[in-house]
């Protein structure tokens, strides 16, 4: 059974699933799917092509499939796509897609909090946390358990490899290894691997000691980026964990975030 209060409005064309809470003044309009067990807040925006799984946890004053922020959109038919167990807090905004059928996607059990901004585009996986005040520009790619932190500044295009953690206020400008902890204002930089994050995954022992050692030999060697990855090749050939951060470097169209040079 659902709840729906009073003052919500809702067009004609929304689907809801079962067990589904909205709150007064929310507003969904458009071609909108909710799944069972969503819970969305007071005041509430929810406009366009915008398909919602089950049990997400939506907050007061959050913002989703309103157009883009791009010049280059002239009102095509896009989406945003949002899976299972996301938590979206107070005015997170969430934007859909540049370009005819094109998505933005959300993953399963992402942390969204207050004022983060998910531009047009962009590709979140799952577990993903990102802290109040957080910017994503369009074609941001995040892979799964990214943690980025307040009010950092991700630039259009960049990615974002899984298990790295960026730190507060950090400008980032060009793609981010897997595993990296990184910080940096005017410029990220890489500060070595996110330890903690990758213990409370349960990355432990050998697993994490290759990591470490391929972070050696990517950012801490007298080695250019091509030469680092012949050598890791090498050495990690049958490595998924490094196989994965290969594959990441060289798929790269923007680069990769260099090392810190305090760290020299």
């Amino acid at each position: 059974m659902n709840n729906i209060h009073k003052t919500c409005i809702l067009g004609e064309n929304v689907k809801l699933g079962d067990n589904i809470h909205i709150g007064p003044y929310s507003i969904i309009e458009g071609n909108v799917e909710i799944g069972d067990g969503t819970y969305i807040d007071a005041h509430v925006m929810i406009r366009g092509n915008v398909k919602i799984g089950k049990d997400n946890r939506i907050y007061f004053g959050a913002c989703i499939g309103y157009p883009p922020q791009d010049v280059k959109f002239k009102g095509e038919d896009s989406w945003v796509i949002i899976g299972d167990n996301n938590i979206i807090r107070e005015f997170v905004t969430i934007h859909k897609a540049t370009g005819e059928g094109e998505k933005t996607v959300i993953g399963n059990s992402n942390f969204l909090m207050a004022y983060s901004h998910i531009a047009h585009n962009s590709k979140i996986g799952s577990g993903v946390i990102i802290v109040n005040g957080a910017q994503l520009g369009g074609h941001v790619e995040v892979e799964d358990y990214a943690f980025i932190s307040a009010n950092s500044l991700i630039h259009q295009f960049v990615r974002i490899g899984k298990y790295s953690i960026i730190g507060g206020g950090s400008h980032v400008k060009k793609d981010i290894v897997p595993y990296a902890l990184c910080y940096g204002n005017p410029d990220a930089e890489i500060r070595g691997i996110n330890s903690v994050g990758l213990k409370r995954r349960g990355i432990v022992g050998e697993r994490l000691n290759n990591i470490k050692r391929a972070f050696k030999i990517l950012f801490f060697s007298n080695l250019n980026v091509s030469q680092a990855l012949e050598r890791l090749k090498s050495e990690f050939e049958s490595n998924e964990d490094i196989l994965h951060l290969i594959k990441f470097i060289e798929s790269s169209k923007r680069g990769i975030t260099k090392k810190s040079k305090e760290d020299l």
